[in-house]
């Protein structure tokens, strides 16, 4: 292109060449329309060797295209024209380009390419349709070539890809850099979020063999909240409605789970119930949560810098927030020595307060806290951990992402205290699995097991009231 695109017009900034100059020979025109849709294919393999926006050459003609917009458009100006008006001054560029490549598409193939353009230009290019897809869960990129996607807690794989390594580094760049993060050879490992709070999660060579593996947890644009839960079967009516009386009477929990399990989720639903006079104080490793409340602040570790330097970990940011007069402390997730100060912050003033761990069971759970806590190096006995632990958290919420990829509260259990340097547990309600029907779906049920718990008496005292029959095991919940 040899002309340059100028933003001094402001009324109605003109993204074309200010010299009305042909291009190879052939003069600014809209691409017509090639003909009709083209016939559906037999099977999908033939589908996708029809569609000429799977092709290598279509693939390699993007990415020299965007180049070339870059280079030729005044992009700060691009940003002050509305959407509409960006995708028409982009639709008459790429129209030409088409032509100019020999690019046989139809009017409804070079839409999409324009879309693909206008992805690579402001978005995050190949990911953006799988990113606006609401079906879709979470991304799993293995190199540039093969990318799946969960659906409904099921993998499958997509025929999205990135024309070389380069192009997905670009993309893996862009997302990083936006948090303040970096990724490189010296620093291969990166945990990031995207502006709505997705968690990403980016390993490049040389600890990646085969070339990127990055990893997008999508949050939904709309919370879950208890009742949309239970809608989906995770949870009961009875089981749901404890939990928000025990978060409302400042009930310490913590949610324990697999990777996947729904954790976060669960945390988000449980933060509604918490008064809106209360000051919450985050911290994450990438922030995530999405709290309701007006009087949240959050904070988030930071990585050393190139240097080796101004790291700052889970564990200085609990220290900090004991200090910032906080009603509650929320830890995205617990995996380390902050364990430590998170029981700290419980057993001093701040009841209510949440995290989650990863573990299989709600004994594992308490077993991964001592574990943590002995990662802190303080001289503690294994009695006087356990006491820490008993005497800070009342209920363990734990999750399990079943093998038909359906999320399940497993069991809910409460810690009655410790005896004889054990610490003891009572379960109120568990899930019971029956079988797994043909399709591969889980059975089962939820059941109360008969057990009170004890902390039904610091509810009453709050002004809560929760039915008998709740914990009655012959009936159904």
């Amino acid at each position: 292109m040899a002309g340059r695109f100028s933003a001094r017009r402001v009324a109605a900034p003109e993204l074309v060449p200010a010299e009305e100059t042909a291009l190879e020979g052939v003069s600014w025109t809209v691409f017509p329309d090639a003909g009709g849709e083209p016939a559906a294919a037999a099977d999908p393999a033939a589908a996708a060797a029809a569609n000429p926006l799977l092709t290598d050459k279509l693939l390699d003609a993007k990415v020299r295209l965007h180049r070339r917009l870059i280079e030729e458009i005044n992009l700060s100006a691009l940003e002050k024209l509305p959407e509409e008006e960006i995708r028409s001054h982009i639709q008459q560029l790429v129209s030409q380009y088409v032509l100019v490549e020999r690019l046989a598409l139809n009017t409804q193939e070079l839409n999409d390419f324009v879309s693909e353009i206008l992805d690579e230009m402001t978005g995050l290019g190949p990911l953006e349709p799988l990113l606006k897809d609401a079906t879709v869960n979470d991304i799993l990129i293995n190199g540039h070539e093969c990318v799946y996607v969960e659906r409904g807690g099921i993998l499958e794989p997509t025929g999205v890809r990135f024309k070389d390594e380069p192009h997905l580094l670009r993309i893996i760049n862009k997302i990083v850099s936006a948090v303040g993060r970096r990724v490189d050879e010296s620093h291969p490992m990166c945990d990031a979020r995207l502006l709505d709070g997705s968690r990403v999660n980016v390993a490049v060579r040389p600890v990646a063999i085969d070339g990127p593996l990055m990893s997008i947890r999508k949050f939904s644009k709309k919370p879950f909240n208890l009742n949309k839960l239970v809608d989906v079967g995770a949870l009961r009516p009875q089981m749901a409605e404890l939990l928000a009386a025990a978060v409302k009477a400042r009930v310490t929990l913590i949610i324990s789970g697999g990777t996947g399990s729904g954790k976060t989720t669960m945390l988000n639903a449980l933060s509604a119930f918490i008064s809106e006079k209360e000051r919450l104080l985050t911290i994450e490793d990438a922030a995530e949560l999405q709290l309701q409340q007006p009087h949240v602040g959050r904070m988030e570790t930071r990585p050393p810098n190139i240097e080796g330097k101004g790291e700052i970990r889970q564990r200085d940011l609990v220290k900090n927030a004991l200090r910032m007069r906080p009603d509650r402390v929320i830890l995205g997730e617990c995996r380390g020595e902050e364990a430590f100060d998170m029981l700290q912050a419980m057993n001093t003033g701040h009841e209510g307060s949440m995290a989650t761990v990863h573990a299989n069971t709600p004994r594992d759970a308490v077993s991964r806290l001592e574990q943590m806590i002995g990662m802190a190096g303080l001289p503690m006995t294994v009695a006087s951990i356990r006491a820490q632990i008993a005497s800070a958290i009342r209920v363990i919420v734990q999750l399990s992402r079943l093998s038909d990829g359906k999320r399940r509260v497993m069991s809910i259990a409460e810690i009655t205290g410790l005896e004889s340097d054990i610490i003891q547990m009572q379960e109120i309600f568990k899930y019971v699995r029956t079988g797994t029907a043909a399709d591969g779906t889980v059975q089962g049920h939820f059941q109360a097991t008969g057990v009170r718990p004890r902390f039904l008496n610091d509810l009453v005292a709050m002004g809560i009231k929760i039915p008998g029959s709740y914990f009655d095991p012959s009936q159904p919940l």
